[in-house]
């Protein structure tokens, strides 16, 4: 039902507007293009068939997810599961003056992906130990004293591992991989497990697989199965008696001394970091070539490709090519019979020959005599008188 309501009188000192001075614009015809937030809304639920119910959920939805990835503080941005190690007490206390020493990988949280880990990962880690240990955001919250220098080492792990050229230097003497390699196996492990193929797989597999991402070529073969080949043994082998190594050593390089101007002391540390760098890639070629040698003399499969060449040997010089004892004694009869023809042959040739020779060497005997008896008359005619 309607109701009615009173409007209040007009003020006594109220007039009309006066017209305006100027004209109005005439009208102008403009083409008008569908756009903005309701249209494309109207577009989507167009194309995805859905009603106006089915298109509010579907926002609610997207909002809600958006809302747990903006929760760590990612604006939205999959966080690729980094950077939520937990930091021991001893990693919090680390001395950003002794920046070489740390891991940087452990310092991000990304100890389980180390030189795996791709730049976007990277750069996740870090914004979030940034949003954890930042000195504003933990000022008056913490009671730990070493705030500020635990985020100068989140800082320059960012540093160093960002910087394609010095990561690559850091990744040459990871600490983890370097005590791997204090690990790595010598024969007296392989004492009394010669035979033990599986142990041969499961201990030198991993360590070429460690080893191949110094390599300079790609791709690079890896150790393999029991079941392999010859060549590709064979390849395996060449590949790493010649493996080509990026790995480097300037990472380790002595500092020169701070506040230190003198061209002297510099070119003096210059000169025994280079030595330095030399006597560590030596010695790491002739730790990787000792770890083929042993690989090589462990491997079953290298016993069994020779044991394979032996049983090859001896069956062809058994069967002669593959020629059965009653095909081996026709064959030698054969060819004894075809050796006595032909030395027969040549016997009758050179009886020939021998009957040719001595023929025409009478006839010749004979043509000298009788050339000299014309010649003994015709010298008789000329002395005989007139």
């Amino acid at each position: 039902m309607a109701t009615l309501v009173t409007l209040p009188s007009l003020p006594p000192a109220w007039s009309p507007p006066s017209e305006p001075a100027s004209s109005i614009s005439p009208l102008v015809q403009r083409r008008l293009i569908p756009a903005g937030a309701a249209y494309l809304a109207h577009i989507k639920r167009t194309l995805n068939n859905h009603t106006f119910d089915e298109y509010d959920q579907q926002l609610e939805e997207e909002r809600k997810r958006l809302e747990l990835l903006n929760a760590d503080g990612l604006n939205g941005e999959d966080d690729l599961g980094v950077g939520d190690e937990e930091e021991s007490p001893e990693l919090l206390l680390l001395d950003a003056k002794e920046w070489k020493k740390q891991d940087h990988y452990q310092v991000l949280g990304l100890s389980h992906l180390r030189y795996k880990a791709t730049p976007e990962q990277i750069k996740i880690a870090h914004r979030k130990k940034v949003l954890k240990h930042h000195p504003d955001k933990k000022a008056g919250a913490s009671h730990t004293t070493n705030d500020d220098a635990f985020f100068k080492c989140i800082q320059k792990a960012n540093e160093v591992l960002t910087n394609s050229e010095r990561r690559r230097q850091f990744d040459s003497v990871d600490p983890i991989c370097l005590s791997l390699e204090e690990d790595d196996p010598s024969a007296s492990d392989f004492k009394g497990r010669e035979k033990d193929t599986a142990f041969f797989f499961k201990t030198f597999a991993p360590i070429f697989e460690r080893e191949a991402r110094f390599s300079k070529k790609i791709p690079v073969p890896m150790l393999g199965e029991n079941d392999d080949s010859k060549e590709n043994v064979h390849a395996f082998y060449d590949f790493w008696y010649n493996f080509d190594s990026w790995r480097s050593f300037e990472y380790l390089d002595k500092e020169v001394n701070e506040g230190s101007d003198n061209r002297d002391d510099k070119r003096y540390t210059e000169k025994k970091n280079k030595s330095e760098r030399a006597r560590r890639k030596k010695d790491d070629i002739t730790r990787l070539r000792n770890l083929v040698d042993l690989t090589l003399g462990l491997d079953p499969r290298i016993k069994r490709i020779k044991q394979e060449e032996k049983e090859a040997r001896e069956a062809k010089k058994k069967t002669k090519g593959g020629m059965s004892a009653a095909e081996q004694k026709a064959k030698a009869e054969e060819d004894k019979r075809k050796a006595e023809e032909e030395a027969q042959r040549k016997e009758e040739e050179e009886k020939v020959a021998r009957a040719e020779a001595k023929k025409a060497k009478t006839a010749a005997a004979n043509a000298a005599k009788k050339a000299r008896r014309q010649q003994r008359a015709a010298d008789t005619d000329e002395a005989a008188p007139s």
